[in-house]
């Protein structure tokens, strides 16, 4: 009797569909997550031929295809910010600076970051002040930088050296040379950090 009035009580709240629904809709975002992860793969290898190719009209071909690759698996998984960050690469090697930066903005977006790790998201940043940089955004490069080595301080002698160009451009020498010095302290043979000091101190 117990067991009836259970299996009515189920089948009244529909609970069984319910269920039912839930496990298909699991099994449809597994199968769409492994399919963004073919497209990621897919794309992150014909980034790679494209770095090695000696021929512009073939490194061309290659990363039109890897951008191909890059949007179909965003568009499977915009949650996942891996995806964006290879767009933003791609874009990058294509000289498309302000749209790698609009790819980066959507990986460290609130709907993708939680994706990355710590050590990721100052990557992430550290490439997004660099492509600023370039654009001549030193404000926001500056505040990308200052979270990037406040999340992955070891191993962050680029991020404090790019830090350190941004307050040269700003016109704070001192505040630069601190900035190399601490990338220094952080890599000690970080080559780049150690020649804009040397530029620095002897300017």
């Amino acid at each position: 009797m117990l067991l009836l009035t259970l299996f009515m009580f189920l089948f009244m709240h529909n609970i069984p569909q319910k269920l039912f629904s839930k496990l298909k809709l699991h099994r449809l975002n597994r199968r769409s997550d492994l399919q963004s992860r073919r497209h990621f793969v897919h794309g992150a290898q014909l980034l790679s031929q494209a770095r090695s190719s000696s021929s512009p009209a073939d490194r061309s071909s290659i990363l039109h295809q890897a951008v191909a690759e890059a949007d179909k698996a965003t568009a499977l998984d915009p949650r996942d910010a891996a995806a964006h960050i290879l767009k933003a690469l791609i874009l990058e090697l294509q000289g498309f600076n302000t749209s790698a930066i609009d790819s980066l903005d959507a990986a460290l977006s609130p709907l993708a970051v939680k994706s990355l790790s710590d050590g990721e998201r100052a990557d992430a940043l550290c490439k997004r002040a660099e492509l600023r940089l370039r654009l001549d955004r030193v404000d926001t490069a500056v505040d990308d930088l200052v979270e990037s080595v406040r999340l992955k301080r070891e191993e962050s002698g680029r991020a404090f050296r790019l830090l350190g160009e941004c307050y040269e451009k700003k016109g704070l020498k001192e505040k630069a040379r601190k900035a190399y010095e601490d990338g220094l302290e952080v890599q000690p043979d970080f080559l780049p950090a150690r020649q804009a000091l040397d530029r620095l101190l002897s300017s």
